[in-house]
């Protein structure tokens, strides 16, 4: 919104003070739909409220004592990441299975789940499931927390490059306006050459949207920071005059 102006106490007009929360709830919207699967949240590791869970496993074979033996290593490994900087839960609750948690933490995109069973217990060792690819690495007690920053620091590089290499197979470069709607009913992101001329952008969605079978016509997203060569004589896709940029067209669904 522009020109909003107020009355202050001495009877001036000013003009208020403004801010957008929007980039905080689009950059949420946009990791949800880019990294989620069908079994929920899928965080990054270096923005996850928690990082590792840790899951004792018992079962009805261990006796009293095992038991809370296999309960203390648990919250011990707990503390133990904590200490190292690592955002730990331990998840002990008696009321639930350890499959039920599984899935509870899988919904909640934890990114590494920490289990410990009673073999785990003798051996000293547990086991890290990674929360993106189900990936399971046995790992020493001794070594558990190098083992989870190491495995937190691939699966962040992992996510990015899956996540870089999935919208790049989803950008459409067209040079003409012929090939400009196809790609768009293809659902790609459409890179063009454009000479920035806002009347033109109007024209862009009016056919676009006539064209369309989807019904919605396109808009600028925006102009990459990271340009491609524009050579030089290179034309708008929609004007034909001098391009100025490559810029990224899409369609709201």
């Amino acid at each position: 919104m522009f020109g909003i102006e107020f009355e202050n106490e001495q009877g001036e007009k000013k003009m208020v003070w403004q801010n957008s929360w929007g980039m905080t709830t689009r950059t949420i919207g946009v990791m949800i739909m880019v990294h989620g699967d069908n079994k929920g949240l899928v965080l990054p590791p270096r923005i996850a409220p928690v990082q590792v869970v840790v899951i004792p496993i018992p079962n009805q074979k261990l006796g009293e004592a095992d038991t809370v033996r296999l309960k203390e290593g648990a919250a011990k490994m707990q503390a133990t990441l904590a200490d190292a900087g690592v955002r730990a839960k331990l998840d002990d609750r008696a009321n639930y299975t350890p499959g039920w948690k599984y899935n509870h933490w899988e919904l909640k995109g934890v990114p590494l789940r920490c289990e410990y069973g009673p073999r785990d217990m003798e051996n000293n060792t547990c086991v890290l499931v990674r929360r993106d690819t189900g990936e399971k690495t046995p790992c020493a007690i001794a070594d558990l927390c190098a083992k989870a920053q190491e495995l937190m620091n691939k699966m962040q590089k992992d996510m990015l490059a899956k996540a870089v290499a999935e919208r790049n197979a989803n950008v459409a470069t067209v040079l003409e306006w012929k090939d400009f709607t196809p790609a768009l009913n293809e659902k790609k992101l459409v890179l063009t050459p454009w000479c920035e001329d806002p009347e033109s952008e109007d024209e862009v969605k009016k056919k676009s949207k006539a064209e369309s079978t989807e019904g919605a016509g396109a808009k600028t997203l925006c102009i990459p920071f990271q340009q491609p060569p524009l050579p030089e004589g290179t034309k708008c896709f929609i004007t034909g005059r001098p391009a100025k940029s490559w810029t990224l067209w899409g369609r709201s669904y």
